[in-house]
């Protein structure tokens, strides 16, 4: 779960990290109010999306007057924000973040994730951030300095100096950076975050470490745990189809191509958009129904992937282990009969209760193809896509 700027800030603070002052807002006339709430003669002007780029986007603006303040929140808010995280159709920008200027003698970076590898948190700092990390990384890549955070210490002072000295980071404000890097690690460990960045970090002209921005990615499945920050999600960002999906508990992604597939298993799912590609057709969503499908999540999970204008076919590819292939079976006889289905649908089941499962389908009377194996059931409905069959 993606949460905005200002409330990642929100979060690094209570963890000790100090951030610039700043207010969000919902329109412009709050926009120039929280200029004059903040105080000052220089303010930033950000848009709040859940992508990064905003800047090169032509989403931040510093503002040197109250009038500077609205114009640039009344060209921001509304406007359909583009950057290399959105796609080309971009992203409406609904919120504001105004907040006060900085004096900016240095621009840092600093993220943590989990490394798959060591099965620990990854501290990553490099001594050029802002815009440009994403080039830093790939083309100099020795600028960019890691360490493994061994969960039973935690991240210590001695690793906090070595890398702020690393990354350029004067000895007389180590003592302030050691404070940023170790709020960085509690926040990213105690609010279950899959990412927590700073970019840029700070060096003022008077020394001080400073989180100019803040990122954070929540991991969903924890979220139980955390009703405040779950309460931080934003649907306005979301794909109104993955939202529907969520409140089913269907695991579905948008895609960009034209067949539809309903999978059990996350692992299945994978496996049958690789096949569909391969056989020269594009998956149109990842959507996995679980080991415990009804008929109302079968139902729902056909309307959602209908719902995408682009489809011209469905999969069903079921293996039947906790889930019995009838139950599937008798979800999608009911789901198509429901929806009216006019695309083609394909179904491959294996497992238990197959044959029951395979005779509920013929019996429905409705054009289902079948398919035996996952070959061809991807080559039955890339055909079908294309108005073969």
């Amino acid at each position: 779960m993606k949460i905005h700027e200002y409330q990642a800030k929100e979060v690094l603070r209570k963890f000790g990290v100090p951030t610039p002052k700043g207010i969000p807002c919902f329109s412009v006339d709050e926009a120039v109010k929280a200029a004059d709430t903040l105080g000052g003669k220089v303010w930033v002007v950000k848009a709040q999306i859940h992508a990064g780029g905003r800047g090169k986007g032509g989403g931040v603006k510093v503002a040197k007057s109250r009038d500077e303040v609205r114009e640039w929140a009344g060209k921001i808010l509304g406007m359909q924000l583009v950057t290399h995280q959105t796609g080309p159709g971009g992203q409406k920008v609904r919120r504001l973040l105004v907040e006060e200027g900085a004096d900016i003698k240095k621009e840092l970076y600093v993220g943590m994730v989990v490394d798959r590898g060591t099965q620990k948190v990854a501290l990553m700092a490099s001594s050029e951030g802002g815009m440009d990390i994403e080039e830093v990384a790939a083309h100099t890549p020795e600028k960019i300095h890691k360490i493994f955070i061994d969960p039973t210490t935690g991240l210590t002072d001695t690793e906090c100096d070595e890398v702020a000295g690393k990354i350029g980071i004067p000895e007389a404000s180590l003592a302030q950076a050691r404070v940023v890097l170790q709020g960085l690690y509690k926040a990213f460990v105690e609010t279950d975050s899959s990412l927590a960045e700073i970019n840029p970090l700070i060096l003022t002209g008077d020394g001080r470490v400073v989180a100019l921005d803040g990122k954070i990615d929540l991991d969903g499945n924890a979220m139980f745990r955390h009703p405040d920050l779950l309460a931080m999600r934003d649907l306005d960002e979301e794909d109104p189809a993955e939202v529907q999906a969520s409140k089913f508990d269907l695991n579905y992604i948008q895609l960009d191509g034209t067949i539809g597939c309903l999978v059990n298993g996350a692992g299945l799912a994978m496996a049958t958009m690789d096949t569909i590609k391969l056989y020269g057709g594009s998956p149109a969503n990842f959507l996995d129904v679980g080991g415990g499908a009804t008929t109302e999540k079968v139902t729902e999970a056909f309307k959602i992937m209908l719902s995408n204008p682009k489809l011209s076919a469905i999969l069903v590819n079921i293996f039947g282990g906790i889930m019995r292939c009838d139950v599937i079976a008798e979800g999608v006889v009911a789901a198509a009969k429901e929806v009216k289905l006019g695309v083609p649908l394909v179904v491959r089941m294996k497992g238990t209760n197959e044959a029951l499962g395979k005779k509920i389908l013929a019996d429905s009377g409705l054009p289902i193809i079948t398919a035996d194996n996952m070959g061809e059931a991807a080559e039955r409905v890339v055909a079908a896509s294309k108005g073969k069959n």
